[in-house]
C-alpha cells in the first residue's frame, strides 16, 4: 500500500480519481467549458481535497505540462473545484499561528478591495478631482501591502511545501502572486500619470482587485488547509520566527502563537557560534562570531549556494534588498525564485558550472534604489566548481558621487 501513501506517511489516497481529476483539466486545456466539465465530472470532483489538487497539478508537470500553463488556467481550476473544496472542514486555527494571521490579512484585504476602493473608485468616476485621485492612489498603496503577504507564503510556506514533495502548487501560486503585483503597479501607475480617461483609471483597478480576490480563495480553500496537513509543529515555528523579519499586510498580528512546545535550541552554540570557536585560514584566524558579523557588515546581501544548487548561507545586514528567510536554507536555488526569473538563475549555475563564464550582472531601478546584482562562480585551487555567490546591493549613493572626498566626515 505504499504507492497510496503521501511522502509523509499520512493520507491515503485514490490513484484512480487522481486520473479522473487530471482528466477535468485536460479537457478544459482542451477548451471545453467549466459547465460541460463540472457536469461530467461532478462525482470524482465531490470531496476534492486541496492535496488532492495538489498531487494532480504535481502530475500534470510530470506529464509535461507547462507550469505556465497551469497558471493561465489557475482561475478556472478554482472554479471547477470550488463546490468540493469550500466544503473542507479546516483545523481550529489559533490567534498568533502564521496560518490564522494570513487569513485575518486576507479579511482585511477583501474588505479594502471590496468595500473601500469601490466606494473611492465611484466617487472618482463621477468626479476626477485630484482629491478623489489621491485617495485611490492612497487606497493602492494600501493594496500593495499585499506583497508582504504573498513575500511571507513565498519565502516561508512554499520551501516546507517543496521538502514535501508538493512543487507544483507553490511555482502556479508565486507566478499568479507576479501577475498581481503587476497588475497592482499598473493601476497605480495610471492613476499617478493620470491622463483624463477615467475608465482606463476602472479598467486597471479591477484587474488588480479581481485577481487578488481570486487569489484568497484559492489561498483559504486550497493553501492553507494543504499547508497545515503537511508542515510539522516545528516547520510551523521556524515560519512564525521568520514572518517579522518580511513584515505584515495591513495589520500585524494582535496577539502572539502561544505554542504548546517550544524545542527548538536558541542558544548561541548550537547555531555553531562559540566563544572559542576559530576558523582557520591561509590569511588568518576568525572566530564563527566574527566571520558572521563582518560578513553582516559588508555592504549589501550575500547568498551562497553550493555546487549542488542547494542554499548553503546568506548575510543578514541592515538593508536589505530582497526578502531571505531561513526556511531558504536546503532548498535548490531555482525554487526561491519566481518562475518567470528562474530560468535565468538556472542558466547562469549551468554556465558556472560548464566552465563558460565566471560571473554575471545584472541592475535594475526599484524605486529611488539602484539594484547591482553580481554573481560570481566560487572555484577551488583547482578550478573545481564549489558553488555559486550571489551579492545583491543598492549603489544609488555611488551613482550620485561625483568630484573627490580627501577629509574625514565630521
Amino acid at each position: 500500500m505504499s504507492e497510496f501513501i503521501d511522502n509523509r506517511g499520512k493520507k491515503p489516497y485514490d490513484k484512480d480519481k487522481l486520473e479522473k481529476l487530471k482528466e477535468v483539466i485536460k479537457e478544459l486545456h482542451e477548451g471545453k467549458t467549466v459547465d460541460e466539465v463540472k457536469t461530467k465530472f461532478a462525482d470524482v470532483l465531490k470531496g476534492t481535497s486541496p492535496l488532492d489538487i495538489s498531487r494532480m497539478e504535481v502530475e500534470l508537470v510530470k506529464d509535461g505540462l507547462p507550469i505556465e500553463e497551469i497558471q493561465n488556467l489557475c482561475d478556472v481550476h478554482a472554479e471547477v473545484f470550488k463546490g468540493s473544496i469550500e466544503e473542507i472542514h479546516h483545523p481550529d486555527e489559533v490567534p498568533g499561528h502564521p496560518v490564522y494571521t494570513l487569513r485575518k490579512e486576507n479579511i482585511a484585504l477583501t474588505e479594502l478591495m471590496e468595500e473601500t476602493i469601490p466606494h473611492d473608485l465611484e466617487k472618482f468616476m463621477a468626479d476626477d478631482s485630484d482629491d478623489n485621485r489621491f485617495k485611490l492612489v492612497e487606497d493602492i498603496n494600501l493594496l500593495w501591502d499585499i506583497d508582504k503577504h504573498y513575500s511571507r507564503k513565498e519565502n516561508l510556506i512554499f520551501p516546507y511545501l517543496e521538502k514535501a514533495g508538493i512543487t507544483a502548487p507553490p511555482q502556479v501560486m508565486w507566478g499568479v502572486d507576479d501577475e498581481v503585483r503587476e497588475k497592482i503597479k499598473a493601476a497605480k501607475k495610471e492613476l499617478v500619470h493620470y491622463s483624463g480617461n477615467r475608465e482606463l483609471v476602472k479598467e486597471k483597478i479591477l484587474a488588480a482587485t479581481e485577481k487578488a480576490v481570486d487569489m484568497i480563495f484559492k489561498e483559504d480553500s486550497i493553501l492553507f488547509p494543504m499547508a497545515l496537513d503537511t508542515l510539522t509543529e516545528d516547520e510551523w515555528i521556524k515560519v512564525y520566527e521568520g514572518a517579522a523579519e518580511i513584515g505584515y499586510a495591513l495589520m500585524p498580528p494582535q496577539t502572539e502563537w502561544e505554542l504548546q512546545r517550544i524545542d527548538v535550541v536558541k542558544n548561541e552554540e548550537d547555531k555553531g557560534i562559540t566563544e572559542s570557536g576559530f576558523i582557520k585560514f591561509e590569511t588568518g584566524i576568525l572566530s564563527s562570531k566574527e566571520l558572521e558579523l563582518m560578513l553582516n557588515h559588508i555592504p549589501g546581501d550575500f547568498t551562497f549556494v553550493d555546487k549542488d544548487n542547494i542554499v548553503k548561507y546568506f548575510s543578514q545586514g541592515k538593508e536589505r534588498i530582497f526578502a531571505r528567510t531561513k526556511a531558504i536554507i536546503g532548498r535548490t536555488v531555482e525554487n526561491c525564485h519566481p518562475p518567470k526569473s528562474a530560468h535565468i538563475v538556472e542558466a547562469i549555475v549551468n554556465d558556472f558550472k560548464a566552465g563558460r563564464k565566471d560571473s554575471e550582472s545584472f541592475w535594475i531601478q526599484m524605486g529611488e534604489k539602484f539594484v547591482y546584482i553580481q554573481y560570481f562562480a566560487v572555484r577551488d585551487k583547482d578550478g573545481k566548481f564549489m558553488g555559486t555567490l550571489e551579492h545583491t546591493m543598492d549603489i544609488a549613493h555611488l551613482r550620485a558621487l561625483d568630484g573627490e572626498k580627501r577629509l574625514m566626515s565630521e
